[in-house]
């Protein structure tokens, strides 16, 4: 991982406008956080604390009420090549096949057929998908279209991939499974990843960092560190031991959280 900066963010505000008299609805509030290329980051907190507006944020979907978002030296002022957003509802196009539906990104940057079709079926080859090339997502499980979600976010080569629950509505077996296929594929791609969740579990599991964020008006609640050697075991000890620890810090019952720091030392 380097210690250059992929993305910093600089007292970020989203503020929603409210409907007739009322006033808008705080997102985000005053977000500072920078995160290093390469870096794998999970987003956590309860609902209403502004993970999924962060990730639209990233993307450039949406633009920040107050505050700056930069990648690189540049400004994020709208959606561009270097990120790619994986939703929990993977939203492939049910009239193209798994083949189609990879491809066509890559038919939207010009690249043409033949080229788009020989990449896209590589990066389903990859995702374990090469006897369901040609099948339409009706007739694919909610694992196999989440790992033509991912097929078409890889082979589009992003700097950046910003997830959004993408595997929350999965069963645990293949929760599990494309947990450690998403694991393969950011060391092998160099991505930086920002990964939001519900799960603690999956957090400490994942990430080399773990934001914690609050409803507004607390924000970043605080940062742990998750200083765990690679490849993980989800048995290990280590890592339910993080997971327990931040679980009781989350619910009061520890120390507060509080700025950054390193989970594991502690332990």
């Amino acid at each position: 991982m380097s210690t250059e900066a992929a993305l910093v963010l600089h007292q970020v505000g989203k503020i929603f406008p409210g409907q007739g008299r009322q006033g808008g609805i705080t997102a985000l509030d005053s977000l500072d956080l920078e995160i290093r290329r390469g870096e794998f980051v999970a987003v956590v907190g309860p609902s209403g604390c502004g993970k999924s507006t962060l990730i639209d944020l990233l993307a450039g979907f949406t633009r920040p009420t107050c505050g700056s978002i930069m990648t690189g030296s540049r400004p994020v002022s709208g959606p561009g090549p270097d990120r790619v957003v994986v939703f929990q509802d993977h939203a492939v196009l049910p009239w193209y096949t798994a083949l189609g539906n990879v491809a066509y990104g890559l038919r939207r940057q010009g690249v043409p057929k033949g080229e788009a079709k020989r990449r896209a079926r590589e990066a389903l080859v990859r995702v374990g998908l090469e006897e369901f090339l040609h099948a339409h997502p009706a007739a694919l499980s909610g694992g196999m279209r989440q790992r033509v979600a991912l097929a078409r976010a890889m082979v589009l080569n992003p700097e950046i991939l910003l997830l959004d629950e993408p595997f929350a509505a999965l069963d645990a077996v293949t929760r599990a499974r494309l947990q450690d296929e998403l694991t393969v594929l950011w060391q092998e791609f160099g991505w930086t990843v920002i990964f939001v969740t519900h799960t603690l579990a999956e957090a400490v599991y994942l990430a080399d960092r773990v934001v914690v964020l609050e409803r507004p008006p607390a924000g970043l609640r605080g940062i742990e560190t998750i200083d765990l050697p690679r490849p993980r075991r989800r048995r290990d000890g280590r890592i339910i031991a993080c997971t327990e620890h931040l679980d009781a810090r989350l619910s009061g019952g520890l120390d507060e959280l509080d700025g950054e720091t390193c989970i594991c030392a502690r332990l």
